[in-house]
């Protein structure tokens, strides 16, 4: 399985990877006085963003147990 030494590694490689790709993200104008009615913000309850928030660490984490943590019975 995987040793904690190689799961280091492999984050701070993908870090390093995508940290120093020559691909930039695109930015907002400095000055957008003009506004676009294609889209418009929603502000969603905190209470809403929150439970998201909660609930997709709780999947992240379930997934690192599986993936990473996991023994299967006959092991």
């Amino acid at each position: 399985m995987f040793s904690q030494k190689m799961l280091w590694e492999s984050l701070i490689a993908l870090v390093l990877i995508t940290g120093t790709s020559g691909v930039t993200l695109a930015e907002m104008p400095a000055h957008s006085s003009r506004q676009t009615s294609q889209f418009q913000s929603i502000e969603q309850p905190l209470g809403l963003k929150t439970g998201v928030a909660i609930a997709g660490l709780a999947l992240i984490g379930l997934e690192l147990w599986w993936f990473i943590l996991y023994k299967s019975p006959d092991s």
